[in-house]
């Protein structure tokens, strides 16, 4: 959520790498909302003051049922030393598998990601009869009131009806990841001054070579998320050194 270990996990997971489009699986999608909705829903939220609650489903992946017949080998470390050459059949959807995902005046609105959830609405009795029907249909996480989205934090000011999206995590791990941490802050977007063309791309086999060494389409693609969540001033500047992604130089 904030970007920092909480909890630590053990799956049993499928080799979905071995089944087989039309015998073993059909759909692979998983229902999610596009960012822009959400801004969108969030806006709505704090023009109209309604409730932002959030919930998470548990173990998503498990609640899926499964159409088709799938067995998988006894997992390691939990071989049945009666029955050493069994397989099991899987009773219902379980991670790895390529179809474990689909498996009045009152307002409500509830964007799904995946397993996250945010429930928006008018009146929260309302609000709590949603909460209470998923729970009877899934393991749920109550988290209360919206705090992240997508490692997003939702920063809200009821007083003025003002809510501040922010992923000062995810730009941290980002400057992190490319040793850029102790960078000076800047307020320009992107200096005019430097000459973006393609003729300014690396052109001598040494540029090349030291250039194929610096990981710039990560680093573009990895500001592009944030770029779609809640940094579109810097759209322009992103999509500018997007261009140059074939044969970067220095000065890109």
């Amino acid at each position: 959520m904030d970007g920092k270990v909480h909890t630590y996990k053990a799956r049993l997971v499928a080799k979905g790498c071995t089944q087989t489009y039309g015998i073993d699986y059909e759909e692979t999608f998983s229902p999610v909302a596009y960012i822009r909705a959400i801004r969108i829903l969030i806006a709505i939220a704090a023009y109209y003051d309604y409730e932002i609650w959030q919930m998470d489903v548990k173990t998503a992946f498990l609640n899926g049922r499964l159409y088709e017949d799938i067995y998988m080998e006894q997992p390691e470390g939990y071989v049945d030393p009666k029955y050493p050459n069994r397989v099991c059949k899987l009773q219902i959807s379980i991670y790895g598998l390529k179809q474990a995902s689909p498996s009045g005046s009152d307002v409500v609105f509830l964007i799904l990601y995946v397993d996250d959830i945010l429930i928006m609405g008018n009146k929260i009795p309302r609000l709590k009869e949603v909460k209470d029907y998923l729970g009877k249909c899934f393991s749920m996480k109550d988290l209360g009131e919206a705090a992240y989205i997508l490692g997003i934090k939702i920063y809200r000011d009821r007083s003025r009806r003002l809510i501040k999206l922010s992923q000062s995590a995810y730009i941290d791990k980002i400057l992190k990841k490319y040793d850029m941490h102790n960078s000076k802050k800047g307020y320009l977007l992107m200096e005019v001054k430097h000459d973006l063309r393609n003729e300014l791309c690396a052109s001598t086999p040494e540029e090349v070579a030291y250039m194929k060494k610096v990981p710039y389409a990560s680093a573009v693609g990895s500001i592009m998320y944030a770029v779609r969540c809640t940094r579109a001033d810097v759209a322009f500047a992103q999509n500018l050194v997007s261009r140059y992604q074939q044969n970067p130089r220095k000065l890109h």
